[in-house]
């Protein structure tokens, strides 16, 4: 696979799990369904997310040949990638407006 392309696989990825624990009521997609599901679980998700994006980036530079140390700026830029990744997902969640119809759904 060109290097070009594992860059892109991991954006890609990153994007995904960035905003999959704002589309969806599961904890960690398997888990039990939890009705509205607190934010708390989100930032948990996304915690999780980030560090198996972080995890295939590393698995993926490892097949390219060595790879290499990172100091605490790139985990800041990595961070702020992630959160900068999950704003659409976190504005779908929580700041669009609803109708009517679509609050009854959500509220248990």
């Amino acid at each position: 696979m060109d290097i070009r392309y594992e860059v892109w696989l991991v954006l890609a990825l990153g994007l995904l799990l960035a905003n999959l624990p704002f589309v969806n009521e599961r904890l960690f997609l398997v888990g039990p369904l939890r009705a509205p599901k607190h934010l708390g679980w989100r930032l948990v998700e996304l915690l999780t997310g980030a560090g198996l994006c972080i995890l295939a980036g590393f698995a993926l530079e490892g097949s390219i040949g060595q790879r290499h140390v990172q100091g605490w700026a790139f985990y800041v830029a990595m961070g702020s990638l992630f959160l900068t990744f999950a704003f659409p997902g976190f504005v779908w969640r929580y700041l669009r407006r609803r109708r009517v119809s679509d609050r009854a759904v959500d509220e248990p």
